[in-house]
């Protein structure tokens, strides 16, 4: 059975943040360049890209926004053999935000299995899996090849009857993936309160919200924990690498784990890592540069 949730959880579901504006950044830049910008915004407060076929749409709130640090960014890559990159911010209010997204969301299928769509996209009964997102301003619609490979993953692993952590759980999606796998519980932690809050009525969406528990916090948020039976972590190289031994310590004996937010290049890093600790590696996939790998305690 589930553990039960505890009381402050259920504010996630039903209080909203206070009401904010956001910034959209629109990037214009080659193909082979929209993947490093991404990451390299993301570093910032950048939490939510969507691709197109110019480049890019990144997000943040406008009170998180740093020009100087964007500029920076988009100033580094201004030789690209490609093209040089050119973007342009504007400022969008909270009370626009849904229909801002709903009109580039598109659903999509992941490893033929799954189907992952908005509210108002139709279901694919034909599919094993379907999971429905509200993205608001939190990352991870699926559309991320990073998404999208810890779900190929995750399809890989056994799930059933586990106890999962999900850390930077973004919208909840790897969450609600576990949960339809067989996960009994679903520990879902963010550091961002809007992603927290979504991930929580995006797990009450999917009619899964009785095994997925949203968190608020970072990786201090697990003390007193025990060790979970799968851990998800869709984060970047830099924060696993500095909670790679507290991911050893909040996984059982024998358990995978499954990492990604990283560059193909930094794998070496993230293996030599997590075998200093004591995991050992399994297996990989890459998808346009971006890895999601899969190791065991």
């Amino acid at each position: 059975m589930p553990n039960p949730l505890p009381e402050h959880i259920s504010t996630f579901k039903h209080k909203h943040i206070q009401d904010m504006d956001f910034i959209e950044l629109r990037v214009t830049c080659p193909a082979d360049l929209a993947d490093i910008l991404i990451a390299e915004l993301g570093q910032l407060s950048f939490d939510t890209f969507e691709e197109n076929e110019q480049g890019f749409c990144a997000y943040t709130t406008e009170d998180a926004f740093d020009k100087d640090g964007t500029q920076a960014i988009i100033g580094k890559y201004q030789d690209w053999p490609e093209g040089m990159p050119a973007a342009e911010s504007r400022v969008i209010t909270r009370q626009n935000w849904n229909t801002e997204w709903e009109k580039n969301f598109e659903p999509l299928v992941i490893g033929d299995k799954v189907s992952v769509r908005a509210p108002f996209h139709d279901a694919r009964p034909d599919l094993p899996y379907d999971i429905v997102i509200m993205p608001r301003m939190s990352f991870g619609t699926g559309h991320h090849n990073t998404t999208a490979l810890m779900i190929e993953n995750q399809l890989t692993v056994d799930h059933q009857g586990k106890r999962v952590l999900d850390m930077g759980c973004g919208t909840g999606i790897l969450a609600i993936m576990a949960v339809h796998l067989g996960a009994d519980y679903v520990l879902a932690v963010d550091v961002e309160p809007w992603t927290a809050e979504n991930a929580a009525d995006n797990a009450l969406e999917n009619n899964v919200q009785d095994k997925v528990e949203a968190r608020l916090g970072d990786i201090t948020a697990l003390e007193g924990e025990k060790p979970f039976d799968l851990i998800l972590a869709n984060i970047n190289r830099n924060v696993l690498l500095d909670d790679m031994a507290a991911y050893h310590q909040y996984l059982q004996p024998g358990g995978p784990i499954i990492f990604s937010g990283f560059y193909e290049e930094d794998l070496h890093l993230i293996r030599e890592a997590a075998e200093r600790e004591g995991f050992r590696y399994e297996s990989h996939r890459v998808r346009n540069h971006w890895v999601s790998a899969i190791f065991y305690k």
